[in-house]
Order: structure tokens, then sequence, then C-alpha cells
């Protein structure tokens, strides 16, 4: 996982903690990241791309506040975790519909750029879905296992990376290298959905 590699979630916490005196709840946090992500999607419709890569960027940043705050006054839950993880497959859903507007209908790579956004959704989609299921149906019990061995290609933070990576390219040499990065997205997404499935079968046969 790269965002447990990278990113140290002691320091981000302290970083951040002093935000709580503004008297926002950690749900309050969590909805204005998601407002803004809406504003970013607003303007790739509007085909500006640096503010929306601005804004998205912006509501990623918040998405990091409501959990610092939560922990520095006492208030996590699991129902502010549950709503922290679902807010942000919307506002990763906002990104990927937004530049579907951006980009309009043209033809990439022999396929409309409406059904490669459709395959990368799918993927999305599907490499959350494969985790929770096996843990839905009990394939797979062992929580650190879930957490930390069913990673997989692409996950979520990556998958973030490599398109915001192809929205700043373009902004430099233009959209075919945003499509780019949302095609190799669309692919591994799918791959990471496939090889959490073996990882699953494979870990449940040891249980």
């Amino acid at each position: 996982m790269l965002k447990s590699r990278l990113v140290d979630g002691k320091k981000v916490d302290r970083s951040l903690a002093g935000l709580s005196r503004l008297g926002l709840s950690p749900n309050a946090w969590t909805a204005l990241a998601l407002a803004v992500a809406f504003g970013g999607f607003l303007a790739l419709w509007d085909h500006r791309l640096l503010l929306g890569f601005l804004l998205f960027l912006l509501s990623g940043a918040l998405d990091m506040v409501d959990g610092a705050v939560a922990r520095a006054t006492g208030r996590t839950s699991a129902a502010g975790a549950f709503l922290d993880g679902v807010l942000d497959r919307y506002v990763e859903a906002l990104l990927i519909l937004g530049l579907l507007f951006y980009l309009g209908p043209e033809t990439w790579f022999l396929i409309p750029i409406g059904a490669w956004i459709g395959i990368l959704i799918f993927g999305a989609v599907m490499t959350s879905f494969v985790r929770a299921y096996a843990d839905h149906r009990g394939l797979v019990e062992d929580q650190e296992v879930l957490a930390k061995k069913m990673g997989g290609l692409l996950e979520r933070a990556e998958r973030l990376i490599l398109i915001y990576a192809g929205m700043i390219i373009a902004l430099l040499f233009g959209n075919d290298w945003l499509v780019g990065a949302i095609v190799l997205a669309a692919v591994l997404s799918n791959l990471t959905a496939v090889q959490r499935i073996f990882l699953a079968i494979k870990y449940g046969r040891r249980g």
C-alpha cells in the first residue's frame, strides 16, 4: 500500500490536530471534502482542468483532516470511518466523471473515452468490492490479511496519483497524456480486482 508506506499517520495527525479548534466535527470535514470535490467536478465539466485539479487536491487534503480531528478530539467512531470511506468513493467518482465531461466523446485507443471511463469505474468498484465481499462471506477472516496482504497492483491512492499525474502532464503537453493515464488506470484497476480474487481464494484456503 503506497499510502501506508509514504504517509506517516502520526505526523499527519500532529500537523492537522490544531484544526480541531475551528469547531467543525469530523463528519463536517468529510462533507466539506465532498463539497470541494463537487466543485472540482463542475470545473472539469466547464473544461477548466487546472482549477479542477487544484480543487480535487484540496478535497484530498481535507479528507485527511477529518480523521486527524476525530483522533485529536476523541470522537473516532465506526460510523465516522464508514462515512469517510463511502464518501471517498463518491469523490473518486466525481473525479472520473468530471474527466469524462472534460475529454468529451472522442475515441482513443480504438475505444470511446466513455467506455474507458466505464472500465475504470468498474475496476475501481470491483477492487474495493472483492476485499469487502471476502470479509463479508467469511472467506478471509484475518483482518491483518485483509488490510495488508490483499493490496494488489493499483489501490485507490496509486490510482489517484496516476490520474493526477496525467492531469498535470496534460496541462503541459496535451490531453493525450491524460487519456493514457486513464487507460492505464482502467487496465491496472481491473487487473488488481482479479489479483485480489486470487488472493482471497489463496488466503481463504489457508483458513
